[in-house]
């Protein structure tokens, strides 16, 4: 039986590893780009097949695609100095990964990101745009998928928040107005890996099933009530957090350390309407997690695997 490929950057990242797992249940040979033999525990009992190499090694990428019949290119960079910096993994390395899989004749999918909806409010977003413009230029018949806050098992950075829940007595939120959507990483990697099997092309948006999002409100209580406290809410002003970014910036520059928090993350936290835009969802498969049952199995998964401490509660 002839192996059905489908090759993938940003394979050990947090999505990635959902996504190789999610793709090898549906019957694909995942095919990675890795600097080095990965090993993970969601890929334990999965055939894996491993390039090594980088998006700036051509070679690395022409071996990656060759003979695969989807390209899925999901590595992306978060933090950089500039907008330059961003630019050369965001929208080079898309435009290289799509060059590659023209020339090796497989589809290709675009893993962009919401913030590409709005690339006046950051480095980070307008890269995300430019990566999706690149890719475009390649193979107008692309796929782009654009996400929104992605959270589950394995993510260290929704884990800030159930630990704030559980420890402190008072959470912060913005604006009652703004509306953010949000999917589980199961959920995000099962629609990526359907996408690959039912082939469709254009812009899609992905979301659990509340595409209209959620507000701050809602998602700091059910954080709460997740671990098992009732913390009291407190609107942060706008300024506060202006003010943390530049210094953020400041620090940042000052020790030539890129992080992710900044000014133009503020911008995008600030940024009213985070809900899904007038794209259409080609929902493929439906969400299984809504966000009271994502958050609760998010957080059985960080006490099982020792993340949090059984005992953690406010």
């Amino acid at each position: 039986m002839t192996k059905r490929i489908v090759a993938i950057t940003g394979a050990t990242g947090f999505l990635g590893r959902h996504l190789v797992r999610a793709l090898a249940q549906s019957g694909w040979t995942p095919r990675v780009l890795v600097r080095r033999d990965p090993v993970h525990p969601l890929w334990r009992d999965i055939e894996v097949e491993v390039v090594v190499g980088d998006l700036k090694t051509p070679s690395a990428l022409d071996r990656l695609c060759q003979g695969a019949e989807v390209v899925i290119h999901v590595a992306g960079l978060i933090k950089a100095a500039s907008l330059e910096g961003f630019n050369a993994v965001n929208r080079d390395g898309a435009r290289a990964a799509a060059q590659a899989a023209k020339d090796a004749a497989a589809r290709f999918i675009l893993v962009s990101s919401q913030a590409a909806g709005q690339p006046q409010l950051s480095n980070y977003a307008a890269s995300k745009r430019a990566g999706e413009d690149a890719v475009l230029e390649v193979l107008p018949d692309a796929l782009i998928v654009r996400p929104p806050t992605i959270y589950g098992p394995g993510d260290a950075e929704t884990l800030v928040l159930f630990q704030l829940a559980a420890k402190t007595p008072v959470l912060p939120v913005l604006s009652p107005d703004a509306r953010i959507a949000m999917i589980h990483v199961e959920d995000a990697a099962a629609k990526l890996a359907d996408y690959c099997k039912n082939p469709i092309s254009g812009l899609v948006e992905l979301s659990d099933v509340r595409r209209d999002g959620y507000t701050w409100v809602e998602i700091m209580s059910a954080a709460g009530a997740t671990m098992g406290a009732n913390p009291r809410l407190a609107r942060l002003p706008d300024g506060v957090l202006a003010v943390a970014g530049t210094l953020a910036d400041a620090w940042s520059f000052a020790t030539r350390t890129p992080t992710v928090f900044g000014s133009g993350k503020v911008r995008e936290l600030l940024h009213g309407d985070w809900s899904l835009s007038s794209a259409p969802m080609s929902e493929g498969v439906p969400s299984v997690f809504g966000l009271i049952d994502g958050f609760a199995h998010t957080v059985d998964w960080y006490r099982t695997e020792g993340w949090l401490p059984e005992n953690i509660v406010a």
